[in-house]
């Protein structure tokens, strides 16, 4: 029987387990990436482990997020990035160079690897034929370490692409329609693959696009093969050499399957406020707009720029409407301004944005107060803008071009005949932005600012748990309600105990304080709880206010391993109706918990405010539980390393 290909990556780099769906497995990972978001405080944590330098074939630095700098903050962030990658092994990126994702895809990429990153949207990488997964930033710090990257065997769901996007019709629609059909939490524990004649019809930023926002769905990654697409996309890069063809066997199985018909899809909108709620733009039309925003890691190649000034071209941006642009990267800003196509955005009236995250992290751009922002991004989770009350939809470049000009959400197929757009034959390439690794390194001298704080420590797990119910939440629950970014908060992702003054301070202003004056206690969840983004902060920040355990209907992947990573016990319910029992304020307290979690058994839960018990249980391999009981998974690599 043959094999998939995500089979195919996972067995050439299976360290533990069996690859089978459901078992716990170790893989060796071969590249890890960064963002300053995260990476301050992985690189905090490897420095920590007394690791002389890194153990993977390339480990990269990405600085794309903090690039306000309002203060002293993030410009000291930047020095301590550039100086510990030099210190240890790794290339730096510098601001400017480009999103992480998208200068990965162009200057890293390899078919057939495996690459672990501190940033949910690192299965971006899978357009290219990588099996890239997100994790938390001590997840990849063990990695950098040398150390395998442990996770439970995902199912594998083949999407089978048949057909050909018709015209308006784009990439962006083909993962809208995915996430229409899964939700946002119909991809936990399944990796998508996608395979057909439909696959042949798209470029390596077509699929990137389908891989980058898989995010959405909770799964743990997705990815296309390598083909002739992929083969010239590197040679256009410079690197057809680290081409290789990866693909699944003709006799491969999988877990689930889902078939999409490209020649059906027509131009679809993700509405306010979740990436699965999602409508045709014929829809919604005719809604006036506020903002447009063009770009992110989703959609801001070459390709996506060059399509949105060829439809600007020769027009004006409605005067109601503010539109911004944001190129990916250093080399497909230095393109479209060779090409023209900057000119042409320019001349329409969009404004021009570093290439960054930007707007998509709530760095800059917020919209006006109960605004209507149309954005070819990823999330559009309520408040992750900078306006809490603003309405954001997701949608192609295409449409976000088409309702720029309109001032309206407008199905651009009412617009006229889309323009046709021709990639170059050469693009400029210029790495002059990355650093790499001296050779020397011994003597240099890692810069540290005085935002940098130790690190927390937690303690081994102990015999009983107790505390008040500190906030109970509904389902959905994402990092951005946890622990939010934007321009005020992200800076002070390297200083725990500023940071932990914003932790649910969206949903609950006094949160910070009450965790402090009680002296801890627990959270109560719904389901999916901590959907979004891999920020570890959204757990390490709760276990610094003194969150003793996270009991929910269900959690999404990577907050579940970060909650494990710092000691915090992810515990689900054994009947979901026993959610409905609790009330904030009331005091649990759970016995005998180390042993329980290594006998497997089940943890009852005392509710001695409402003189009750119920059942708790816990998805935990042994390593997991091992990690746990150690305090953590810092604490775990530091007794394994003695």
């Amino acid at each position: 029987m043959g094999m998939n290909l995500v089979q195919k990556i996972i067995s050439a780099h299976l360290v533990e387990g069996t690859v089978a769906a459901g078992e716990p497995i170790a893989i060796k990972i071969d590249q890890t990436l960064t963002q300053d978001a995260t990476g301050t405080m992985a690189y905090l944590q490897f420095e920590a482990m007394g690791i002389d330098r890194v153990r993977t074939e390339k480990s990269v630095s990405y600085v794309d997020h903090n690039m306000l700098q309002t203060g002293f903050e993030n410009a000291d962030d930047h020095l301590y990035l550039q100086t510990v990658a030099a210190r240890y092994g790794i290339d730096y990126s510098r601001p400017g160079n480009g999103i992480c994702h998208q200068v990965h895809l162009e200057r890293y990429g390899v078919p057939g690897k495996t690459l672990l990153g501190s940033d949910s949207h690192t299965p971006t990488n899978g357009g290219l034929g990588m099996l890239a997964i997100g994790a938390g930033g001590l997840d990849v710090a063990v990695a950098m370490a040398g150390g395998p990257f442990h996770l439970t065997m995902p199912k594998v769901v083949r999407v089978h692409l048949t057909g050909k996007l018709g015209p308006w019709v784009a990439a962006k629609d083909i993962i809208l329609d995915i996430l229409r059909q899964l939700t946002v939490k119909g991809g936990v524990g399944k990796i998508l693959e996608y395979t057909g004649d439909g696959v042949k019809t798209l470029s390596v930023p077509e699929r990137a696009t389908i891989t980058n926002m898989g995010a959405e769905l909770g799964a743990t990654t997705s990815i296309f093969p390598s083909d002739d697409n992929t083969r010239r996309y590197l040679a256009l890069q410079k690197r057809e050499s680290e081409y290789r063809a990866v693909a699944a066997d003709p006799d491969a199985t999988y877990d689930e399957q889902i078939t999409i018909d490209l020649t059906a899809l027509e131009p679809l909108i993700a509405q306010p406020h979740s990436p699965d709620k999602v409508v045709r733009v014929r829809d919604v039309a005719g809604l006036k707009v506020d903002q447009v925003c063009v770009g992110s890691c989703t959609n801001s190649s070459l390709y996506d720029l060059l399509v949105t000034a060829a439809i600007l071209k020769g027009r004006h941006v409605h005067p109601d409407v503010s539109m911004t642009v944001t190129p990916g990267s250093r080399q497909v800003f230095t393109a479209v301004s060779q090409l023209g196509a900057l000119t042409e955005m320019i001349s329409a009236g969009a404004r021009i944005l570093e290439s960054a995250c930007g707007p998509c992290i709530g760095m800059g751009q917020a919209p006006p107060s109960g605004g209507v922002s149309i954005r070819s991004f990823n999330r559009n989770f309520e408040g992750r803008s900078g306006t809490k009350d603003a309405n954001v939809y997701l949608a192609s470049p295409q449409v976000c071009a088409v309702c720029a000009l309109s001032g309206t959400i407008t199905d651009p197929r009412t617009w006229g005949e889309e323009p046709t757009v021709t990639l170059p034959e050469a693009i400029p390439i210029d790495d002059a932005l990355i650093v790499h690794a001296p050779a020397q390194r011994e003597a240099i001298t890692v810069r540290r600012g005085p935002n940098i704080k130790p690190l927390p420590q937690q303690t081994p797990l102990t015999g009983r748990i107790a505390g008040e119910v500190l906030l109970k939440v509904g389902d959905n629950i994402t990092t951005d309600h946890i622990m939010p970014a934007g321009a005020k908060v992200l800076p002070l992702r390297s200083n725990i105990p500023a940071i932990s003054e914003f932790v649910f301070v969206r949903v609950d202003p006094e949160f910070p304080q009450r965790a402090r004056a009680k002296g801890g206690g627990f959270i109560v969840g719904g389901d999916n709880y901590g959907q979004g983004s891999s920020r570890e902060h959204a757990a390490l920040a709760p276990m610094f206010l003194g969150v003793r355990a996270v009991i929910a209907k269900s959690f999404a992947r990577i907050h579940h391993a970060n909650l494990v990573n710092f000691g915090i016990p992810p515990l689900t319910f054994v009947d979901p109706a026993d959610y409905d029992r609790i009330e904030q304020g009331d005091n649990l307290e759970i016995d005998a918990v180390p042993d329980r979690i290594r006998s497997g058994d089940r943890l009852l839960v005392r509710n001695k405010s409402k003189n009750s018990e119920f059942w708790v249980t816990y998805d935990l391999s042994a390593f997991n539980k091992a990690v746990l009981l150690d305090g953590g998974l810092l604490n775990h690599t530091r007794r394994h390393a003695a």
